[in-house]
Order: C-alpha cells, then structure tokens, then sequence
C-alpha cells in the first residue's frame, strides 16, 4: 500500500450539493437565502445582538442592582442537616441531598432550626448560633 493508492471508506465521502444551479434544483435563483436584505447578501449573517449599527439592547437598557466580585456562599441551615443527615456531613453529601447547587462554591452553615442528632458537618463556613447549636448536641463543626 502507498500513499497514492489510499482511498476514503465506501460511503463515507458526499459530493457537496451545489447551489443556485436553476429552479428545478429546490435551491436555486436565491440559493436557500430568502429574499432580498443584509442576511440575503455574502457577508450578511450577523453576530447575535446586532441591531444593524443601532445601540444593542443590552447596552441600552440601564444596569441596576448589585453584583458581588466576592465568591458566591451557598447557605444550608441545620434544622435542614437534621432532617436529611446522620453522622459524618461533607458539601458532596449535601449536593446529592439538593441541599446545595454546585461543588465549587463555599458552604455555609447558618443556625436556623434544631438539632438533636451528634452531626459531625465539614463546611466551609458556619455561624456562630450553627457551631453552638451542633457542639450543643453533641456534634462538631469542622471548617474546611
């Protein structure tokens, strides 16, 4: 076998359909373009958000609120620990339960809620109220 003599598989290989090759093809005179107009033409599609020179849409439109530059923190409060946990609590645990959305963000453990299990919880953050409340029920709060 040479170089010269290899081929493509059987089948795998399509001729390109050619457009604009007369009427009775399905897809000529304007070639699967439409009308006349800017997306009729060769440098016609334009990017998302393109009002034809005209100020965007999103820029327009006044920013308002407040976005963070600091991470994001996922809260969890214990009373939701208690219900659904017993023993050793990591972040992957609660993502599996839904308690939480995404791994790659920090969790928090507020004190909203009772425990009355020992419930060991490996978080990134917890509130005072949360730690006294777990130390108090014979847990631990362990910061990662």
């Amino acid at each position: 076998m040479k170089l010269n003599q290899l081929r493509p598989a059987k089948g795998s290989m399509k001729k390109r359909f050619k457009k604009g090759r007369g009427e009775g093809s399905g897809l000529g005179k304007t070639s699967g373009r439409g009308g006349k107009g800017q997306t009729a033409r060769k440098s016609g599609p334009v990017r998302a958000g393109f009002e034809g020179g005209q100020t965007p849409f999103q820029r327009r439109v006044p920013k308002r609120g407040f976005n963070s530059h600091f991470p994001e923190i996922q809260i969890v409060n214990i009373g939701q620990l208690e219900k659904r946990f017993t023993g050793v609590v990591t972040p992957a645990e609660m993502l599996k339960a839904g308690l939480i959305g995404r791994k790659d963000q920090d969790v928090k453990v507020l004190g909203f809620g009772k425990v009355t299990k020992a419930l060991h919880v490996k978080a990134n953050r917890f509130s005072e109220s949360a730690k006294a409340a777990l130390e108090a029920a014979g847990g631990k709060a362990e910061v990662l």
